[in-house]
């Protein structure tokens, strides 16, 4: 192998295993899904049932199992742990960067290696690389399968079409029917660019729709067989309700989606915006001509792009993840823009590059800051501000002049990846562990395991639903939510500071035990004794 291909496997490598795999455990499970769907893992392998998702001990049918399939197999090799519930995101974001690579590797060479360095460090990517949830899988699966069909189709290798298929199949495994919902909305607007229907026609190959088939039914079949309300659970709620109604309490505004994406795409927005603009005006312009040249694939890529962050925009639930199957087409944009304009000895504009080190930067504020964010919610002007803003600037002019130089757009992955690396060890180093002890239920599992080792059950009162999950996953137990009917056993109970009035008139004359507090989320423990005693 060549030193300097040797070199880039080995930088991307070492690259994903810091931005993926670093830092998996150094925070616990935070938020009401992590917890969740990690518990749902555990309580599968348990039962030895790889078809119906469990929590405390009923179905729990919201989602489909491709992430507690790979949670399983981890907790399986690793033991049960909440860096072991997050590994699957990691080996998937690692798929989507090695699916890149060799794609871009196999049908626009040179620049390959640029594509995946810059699709690792988009920030969506490295966010939910380190979350238990169902939305990376999803993005890898859809990722892999948009990406074998582009080549499916300049290259007319069918083998490539039955990857496509296989892939949604997974993506439908692992988070329901959008994924070929979405692959076919940006086909058929790709056809319809092409002005060529048979592209619609040849994708719907009939060997491709058994493999699908063969692949993501069998699971849908069993799970209805054995959960007769799954089809109204899952697809009728969980999907079609979700999609249509604010039933689940996610509504947002219909222009969400966009400073999501904006976000998610960090720090390659600027250069992704200026792509997307060069791309739609050159398809207007010359429509069929861009066809014909035999590369259409930035528009391909543009499409893969918008379409799913214009789909969600009209749904009246919004969550931030619904549109990361989107962001892996963003960098590719711009690995595809530094192709054409470095090969060409161009030099980017002034202003693009300003932009675009502002925007790479700018995390380092927040970085530098996450403890007082975490603690305040919120940054207030002071020294550190001022401290943190004027680092960040530096490193902008830094940025500025190594683009600014000789060999310009071929320095742009380099750069950029300063920030973002230095960016993401300030995270971990300052905002995980004021992460863990403020928004994670894992230093309140250890600290009542400290007052009362024993197993008693426990219970919450007056608690966000993201205690009581993320209790649940560590406690390994179900967590009673009084809500007005307490327990009549002896238990622990968790309550919010200054309840103290409100639990003695729930409670009566039972007696109340205080064990202590947990002054980073304000919680006081108890001991309840049983009824009567």
């Amino acid at each position: 192998m060549n030193p300097r291909i040797r070199t880039e496997w080995l930088l991307l490598i070492g690259l994903c295993l810091f931005l993926f795999f670093y830092g998996l455990g150094r925070f616990g499970l935070v938020g009401a899904d992590e917890p969740r769907y990690a518990q749902v893992a555990r309580e599968m392998l348990a039962n030895h049932d790889w078809v119906t998702p469990r929590l405390g001990g009923h179905a729990w049918l919201e989602k489909p199992p491709l992430y507690y399939w790979q949670a399983m197999i981890a907790f399986a090799l690793f033991g049960v742990s909440d860096w072991a519930a997050r590994l699957p995101a990691a080996v998937d974001a690692s798929l989507i960067v090695v699916g890149v690579l060799l794609f871009l590797r196999r049908l626009r060479p040179g620049f390959h290696f640029d594509g995946a360095f810059m699709v690792a460090s988009a920030a969506g990517v490295v966010g939910f690389a380190h979350a238990a949830a169902t939305d990376m899988p999803l993005a890898a699966m859809f990722t892999l399968a948009m990406l074998a069909w582009y080549a499916w189709w300049e290259t007319h290798n069918r083998w490539l079409l039955a990857a496509f298929y296989a892939f949604l199949a997974l993506g439908t495994l692992a988070k329901g029917p959008v994924a070929p919902f979405l692959a076919a909305l940006i086909v058929i607007l790709f056809a319809i660019a092409a002005h060529d229907g048979r592209i619609v026609l040849k994708t719907l190959w009939p060997p491709g729709l058994l493999a699908f088939f063969v692949v993501a039914l069998p699971w849908y079949v069993m799970v209805q067989v054995r959960n007769p309300e799954f089809f109204r659970v899952f697809i009728l709620e969980h999907n079609l309700a979700r999609f249509g109604t604010n039933l689940y309490r996610h509504q947002q505004p219909f222009w969400f989606f966009v400073p999501v994406a904006l976000l998610a795409l960090i720090p390659w927005t600027v250069f992704v915006a200026a792509a997307a603009y060069e791309i739609a005006r050159a398809w207007w312009a010359e429509r069929k001509a861009l066809f014909a040249s035999g590369d259409a694939f930035n528009f391909f890529l543009l499409l893969w792009l918008i379409v799913p962050v214009i789909f969600f925009s009209l749904s009246q639930s919004k969550l931030p993840g619904y549109i990361l199957p989107a962001i892996p087409a963003g960098p590719m944009l711009v690995a595809e823009y530094v192709r054409r304009h470095a090969s060409a000895e161009e030099r980017p504009g002034k202003w693009l590059v300003g932009a675009h080190a502002l925007v790479a930067v700018s995390p380092i504020v927040p970085a530098l800051l996450i403890q007082h964010l975490l603690i305040l919610h919120r940054l207030t002007v002071g020294k550190a501000l001022i401290g943190a803003s004027v680092f960040a600037l530096v490193l902008a002019g830094l940025l500025i002049m190594m683009l600014n130089g000789k060999p310009g757009l071929r320095l742009l992955r380099s750069a950029t990846l300063i920030p973002v690396l230095l960016s993401v060890a300030l995270l971990m180093k300052l905002g995980a562990p004021a992460l863990d002890a403020t928004a994670s239920a894992r230093p309140v599992a250890e600290e009542l395991r400290r007052l009362d080792p024993r197993p008693l059950p426990v219970a919450v009162f007056a608690l966000h639903r993201e205690t009581e999950y993320g209790l649940a996953f560590y406690r390994n137990q179900v967590i009673h939510n009084y809500e007005g009917v307490p327990l009549w056993d002896e238990h622990l109970l968790i309550a919010p500071e200054g309840t103290q009035i409100l639990l003695g008139k729930l409670l009566g004359d039972r007696h109340v035990e205080f064990l202590g507090s947990y002054p980073p989320q304000r919680l006081d423990f108890y001991r309840v004794a049983e009824e009567g005693k």
